[in-house]
């Protein structure tokens, strides 16, 4: 899966999933749209940083095309913005194009500004989370027309780190995907890298015996902690991941 920068659907799912303890709203700029959950607002100052990702990025690209176009690892650019470089290095890593990344990119940049603001906070950018959380959270899993769509959810511990929780679909929304699968959910130290392995471990998921191969895959990588993966009426799970009825 290559995702743009223009890629936009209505995210119904969000009526759903506003926690009471924080306050939530959407900041949107352009085909960008996020899902902010945080101690108090801080979406003025979320809004500014999403600028400055989005110039860096459309910069970049106007000088160097391939970026959002490879769907294979391009070469690193010691001059290129940080957010670029650190997205070259991961799909780099994980044997995806760079724009794979970008969601989970653009998550994750902003969690990082604002870690000194709020204690607990939420960024979701088409399905790909990065958060941090002082209390137990339960996050919904959509998967499509599969029976286990918005049954099921992934609990999630308590933390003092932030962590990312990232999806990808071959059958829910308009991103490029060579996969069939309904959900590939990967749970990780980074949102960046989990958006590039979702995708990676997508691509692989065409038929139902197709999801043990892309769990053993996802496996070799590190600061990866769980993977959920599910096509139809078939689940595949690995790692430390408590998963509920919801």
């Amino acid at each position: 899966m290559n995702k743009k920068l223009t890629n936009y659907q209505e995210r119904f799912y969000r009526n759903i999933s506003r926690p009471a303890d924080l306050v939530c709203y959407e900041v949107q700029y352009k085909e960008t749209d996020l899902f902010c959950c945080t101690g108090h607002d801080l979406s003025s100052f979320i809004k500014e940083r999403v600028l400055a990702y989005r110039y860096q990025l459309e910069e970049y690209i106007k000088i160097n095309p391939l970026f959002r176009e490879s769907l294979v690892p391009v070469n690193d650019d010691m001059v290129a913005p940080p957010i670029v470089r650190e997205m070259v290095r991961a799909s780099a890593a994980i044997g995806i194009g760079p724009m794979a990344t970008v969601a989970g990119a653009i998550s994750e940049y902003i969690g990082r500004d604002i870690e000194g603001l709020t204690r607990d906070f939420i960024i979701e950018n088409g399905g790909d989370i990065y958060l941090r959380t002082s209390v137990e959270r339960t996050i919904q899993v959509h998967a499509g027309t599969s029976p286990f769509s918005e049954h099921i959810g992934i609990k999630l511990p308590r933390s003092a780190g932030s962590r990312g929780v990232c999806t990808s679909s071959g059958s829910v929304g308009h991103s490029l995907s060579f996969g069939k699968a309904d959900a590939v959910c990967i749970l990780g130290r980074s949102a960046l890298f989990a958006d590039g392995l979702a995708t990676y471990l997508g691509n692989i998921v065409k038929k139902k015996d197709d999801i043990a191969r892309a769990i053993e895959e996802g496996q070799k990588f590190p600061d990866i902690t769980a993977i959920l993966i599910i096509l139809g009426d078939q689940l595949g799970v690995w790692g430390d991941l408590d998963m509920v009825e919801v």
